[in-house]
């Protein structure tokens, strides 16, 4: 998902930055107290109300949900210790943890949490996204720790949204702007939660500190270290050289070092977490014909991929959603690879080869397609080469653009692609959260939809059953909504993904968390 935003960072760029109050380096840290792993992309300015280019399994160490996604899809207290929902189901009140503190020192209560939430819904465009800040009146607070949520509509998907990463997370007051308004960046990344960011230098290193005064049960290791190695290979190395304790992510290293390192390494693969897929425009050049989108669908070989990319460690989607998601189970028909249908769709809208040639034109104009990918993500481009060579088959000339990540992401926003990769957000977003962004411009969902003649009927339906409070209405809303977008061929979908995890022996207490964009830092111990 593509979220930009204006976000500003007051530390020195290319310079170590030492936050007051730090601990050691990470260099003079014993290897017992620290453990170490990379990133492809800087963690950003952390900025919890805000998006891209912070990283999300970052901010999620560093604040707090008031409540929190527990395995399947329990919700649990965090923030808060317990609420209690009104019968109209219009308004949610909190009872607050008491003796939080922000790692700062500064109390986390009513009053810390109101303004926060009153940030967020002052930048609600900025959050156009998420139901659940359209659906906010507002929020107030009774005393020290009683905080309450007034809702316009009864919205089933409350809590759970809650529960995400980002926006709805807590800083602390003292680390706000001059301007008061954190849409215009903040002074520091301070919150409540088990880590502190207190070494930083940019597209090097991040250094997490265990916050000592943490209200719940503290890691076991005193520091998490980040580098930040962009090349698959080159993380490896790292690896297989000790300078890392493990390798944890999707698309960080390729399915082949994987395979390799895994017979050396402790090595493990998460259930599936979400779709991996491929958002077709509607809207732009050849894509606009709902034949070539069905073409495109029936020529890709997607077991051939599964065995030689992913080595059989994900399974086959036909849906844009795992019929395992609520409300999803429906029944679709998938596309099977079928290059005789595909070339017998292609002939009929008029896609033709010309005498010796091996691309097909219409009217004059080649079949060339783009299809965007982030350079650095190792899977991606493999996959972008097999369905490339897929296509050439049915006499399409699908054109790769393996580019910087904050470009693939523009590209997302503005909807200038044929395809672009476009993966599901796995739980707790689905599918209420992905289908309420579909109806937000400035997002490869919507971009890849706005091409349809039934794209305002689409609309209007996830707005009708994010507010439904019949089960049954609900049902058939997103039936409707799931089988229109699989009938017009707008996604591609591959594999329901899963995360690779390699780790040296001494490193313990390893577990995939119930949320994919979450790394089991505080989990996690070290031995000699």
């Amino acid at each position: 998902m593509s979220f930009l935003g204006k976000v500003l960072f007051p530390l020195a760029i290319g310079a170590l930055v030492v936050f007051p109050g730090c601990g050691r380096s990470p260099t003079a840290n014993n290897q017992s107290e620290s453990i170490t792993f990379s990133w492809s992309n800087d963690v950003g300015p952390l900025n919890p109300h805000l998006y891209s280019p912070s990283q999300m399994f970052a901010q999620d160490m560093v604040f707090e949900p008031l409540v929190s996604y527990g395995r399947g899809g329990e919700i649990l207290p965090a923030l808060a210790e317990s609420w209690e929902v009104s019968p109209d189901g219009r308004v949610i009140t909190f009872q607050l943890r008491q003796g939080v503190q922000f790692s700062d020192g500064e109390p986390f209560n009513a009053e810390a949490a109101k303004l926060n939430f009153d940030q967020i819904l002052a930048n609600e465009g900025r959050h156009d996204w998420l139901e659940l800040i359209q659906q906010i009146d507002r929020v107030e607070a009774e005393g020290d720790y009683t905080l309450r949520m007034h809702l316009n509509n009864p919205y089933y998907p409350a809590l759970q949204e809650l529960t995400l990463i980002r926006p709805v997370r807590f800083l602390s007051p003292a680390a706000f702007p001059d301007s008061g308004t954190t849409a215009d960046g903040i002074k520091a990344p301070i919150g409540t939660g088990p880590w502190v960011l207190t070494e930083y230098r940019r597209d090097e290193i991040a250094a997490f500190q265990r916050n000592e005064n943490y209200w719940g049960e503290l890691p076991d290791v005193e520091q998490m270290t980040v580098r930040i190695i962009p090349d698959g290979e080159t993380r490896v190395v790292a690896f297989e050289s000790g300078e890392l304790d493990l390798i944890y992510g999707d698309g960080l290293i390729s399915l082949d070092a994987f395979q390799q390192l895994q017979e050396s390494y402790q090595a493990e693969v998460s259930h599936p977490l979400r779709t991996r897929a491929i958002a077709i425009h509607s809207g732009r050049g050849p894509t606009q014909e709902l034949a070539v989108r069905q073409a495109i669908q029936h020529s890709f070989n997607k077991d051939a991929v599964i065995e030689a990319i992913f080595y059989n460690t994900e399974r086959r989607a036909d849906t844009y959603f795992s019929d395992e998601v609520p409300y999803a189970d429906i029944g679709l028909e998938p596309y099977e690879y079928d290059v005789e249908q595909a070339n017998a769709l292609l002939e009929e809208a008029g896609w033709t080869l010309p005498a010796g040639g091996n691309v097909r034109e219409k009217d004059g104009q080649p079949l060339v397609l783009e299809l965007s990918f982030d350079a650095l993500n190792n899977v991606d481009k493999a996959i972008a080469e097999a369905l490339q060579a897929d296509l050439r088959r049915v006499g399409i000339d699908l054109r790769l653009l393996g580019e910087e990540e904050q470009s693939w992401l523009d590209r997302q926003t503005n909807g200038e692609f044929h395809l672009i990769f476009n993966d599901t957000w796995g739980p707790p977003y689905e599918p209420h959260a992905m289908v309420s962004s579909m109806r937000k411009p400035s997002h490869a969902d919507f971009e890849a939809q706005s091409g349809l003649p039934m794209k305002a009927e689409i609309d209007q339906n996830i707005s009708d059953v994010l507010v439904s409070t019949d089960e049954t209405t609900r049902q058939q809303l997103y039936q409707e909504i799931l089988t229109t977008l699989h009938e017009q061929a707008v996604y591609l979908p591959i594999s329901y993904s899963t995360k690779l995890a390699v780790l040296h022996d001494g490193i313990g207490g390893f577990e995939f968390m119930p949320q994919g964009n979450q790394v089991p830092a505080s989990k996690l111990t070290k031995s000699e």
